[in-house]
């Protein structure tokens, strides 16, 4: 249940200061109706010296997160909002963000304003510095133990053992380059791992320190499964070293094969070295040939791959790429 939006708190365009940066906020959103109206307010309170836009994505939710947004949208002109089909994922919800963004600017918030929107100027003016992306990094997490640990563990192996360039620390709270974000959105990559990509485009990105805050309503969408499969889509996607790791598995395989094959012909004594020998073959073939597997399946995926995201309404212009529209009564701009 939502409560009502008060319309003090409704500041147009004009109110704002003319020479303010321009701004476009997106907020991903799944089932976040109890939090629309506190992140709009928020936002607009904390952050009136920019030329805002707010850009909801309402990411397929099944409560009343869209109704609450199009509330926003019929109150303040500065509320921009895109309804998907289904459930595409937080990806395609920040992808669809970036891409009908009108701002110079791009702001990334979650809807549980766990990082404030008041945090947001020390984002803005690094960047003004002659950065094309600046990072948030938490001073101090307010999140489950789980939560903390398993993207420190995820964070840890992509970047240390496998090489994978991430910005230490980085999360979802970030300001970017609008040009930059769209760019990386419309190389429709079959891995769209946004912050592993930034650094194949430009080195000029950092990070700063914020504020972090438990969340306080709703409920987290955190899935430990989620995770695993967002971070097997890093590994794979962006590193080498795990097609090296196979190839060398490979040919431990083949050698133990091999020093088999000799001494089974010669007719040595084998001793325990026999199902040593065998067990370590085995083991190095089926690591090897699950590594392979995993790229095999993402080339297919990547073939086979539809829409990174799919409209049913906004109140934006939108690709006829983007859109679908189910019947002749469907609505598909407000």
């Amino acid at each position: 249940m939502t409560t009502p939006i008060r319309e003090d708190t409704i500041r147009t365009a004009s109110q704002q200061h003319s020479d303010g940066i321009g701004i476009s906020v997106v907020l991903p959103c799944y089932n976040e109706c109890d939090n629309v109206q506190d992140a709009y307010e928020s936002i607009v309170d904390g952050l009136s010296a920019y030329d805002l836009e707010l850009v909801f994505v309402d990411d397929g939710s099944t409560d009343e997160t869209l109704p609450a947004i199009r509330r926003l949208a019929d109150l303040d002109p500065r509320v921009r909002y895109l309804s998907f089909t289904r459930n595409f994922g937080f990806e395609a919800a920040f992808s669809a963000g970036f891409r009908y963004s009108a701002k110079p600017w791009i702001l990334q918030l979650d809807a549980d304003m766990q990082f404030p929107a008041t945090e947001a100027p020390k984002l803005i003016d690094r960047a003004l510095e002659g950065y094309d992306a600046v990072y948030g990094v938490r001073l101090h997490r307010y999140d489950s133990l789980v939560r903390t640990w398993a993207s420190r563990a995820y964070h840890a192996l992509g970047g240390r053992l496998l090489g994978i360039r991430i910005p230490p620390g980085a999360t979802t709270f970030r300001v970017l380059r609008t040009v930059l974000a769209t760019r990386i959105v419309d190389l429709r990559l079959a891995t769209p791992y946004f912050m592993a990509t930034v650094p194949q485009l430009t080195s000029r990105y950092t990070t700063v320190p914020v504020a972090h805050r438990p969340r306080v309503r709703g409920r987290s969408k955190f899935r430990l499964h989620r995770l695993a499969t967002h971070a097997l889509d890093l590994y794979f996607g962006f590193s080498t070293r795990l097609r090296a790791a196979a190839t060398l598995l490979l040919v431990v395989a083949a050698a133990c094969c091999l020093v088999l094959a000799v001494l089974t012909v010669t007719g040595a004594a084998l001793g325990r070295l026999l199902p040593a020998l065998s067990l370590l073959a085995a083991a190095s073939s089926l690591a090897s040939l699950a590594i392979f597997g995993r790229y095999t399946m993402m080339t297919y995926a990547a073939a086979q791959r539809g829409p990174l995201f799919c409209v049913r309404e906004a109140n934006v212009a939108v690709a006829a790429g983007d859109l679908l529209t189910l019947s002749p009564l469907d609505v598909s701009v407000r």
